[in-house]
């Protein structure tokens, strides 16, 4: 016969010792933002210089300063975001921990991982950090990323896990 007992103490996930994201992400973060912005910028410099739209010539202040208050609020964002993105990797899974306004935690236990990448994007390679992507069955997408770590601490990860797979 079929029992289905109730369970009744759960393993806290405040007991799991997060380790945080390598602090050079955090130029590779700042960097991207500054290009993004930059390139906002000399369009706007553009359409200024320019004179392309006459109806928006007379509110350029104001977009300038429109401009700046964005460029810094999201950089603060992105600034603040860094503090709290953390990682763990236990025995038996791996959890990732983001958020400012919405935190979100993500663990996966790894009897469901399907596959995992190492990638580095272009500014990352410069400071010699990867991003570890976890893929389980059953979703088109990685459902796991940790972004900023070291190449090295990426790969070793991989192998861990991996060799637990395995096992």
């Amino acid at each position: 016969m079929f029992v289905n007992k109730s369970v009744s103490s759960f393993p806290s996930v405040t007991e799991i010792i997060f380790k945080n994201i390598n602090k050079n992400y955090l130029k590779v973060i700042l960097l991207n933002i500054v290009l993004l912005f930059s390139g906002v910028l000399t369009g706007l410099f553009l359409i200024d210089f320019f004179n392309l739209f006459e109806e928006v010539h007379n509110y350029m202040y104001l977009i300038y300063i429109t401009y700046t208050v964005v460029f810094i609020i999201i950089t603060l964002l992105f600034f603040v975001g860094f503090k709290k993105r953390k990682f763990a990797v236990r025995e038996k899974d791996i959890s990732y921990k983001r958020g400012i306004f919405f935190k979100k935690l993500t663990t996966v236990p790894f009897s469901r991982i399907q596959h995992i990448e190492v990638d580095e994007a272009l500014f990352s390679r410069f400071f010699k950090l990867a991003s570890l992507s976890v893929y389980t069955a059953g979703d088109s997408s990685d459902d796991l990323v940790i972004k900023g770590i070291t190449k090295k601490e990426a790969l070793e990860i991989k192998e861990f896990i991996s060799q637990k797979i395995n096992e």
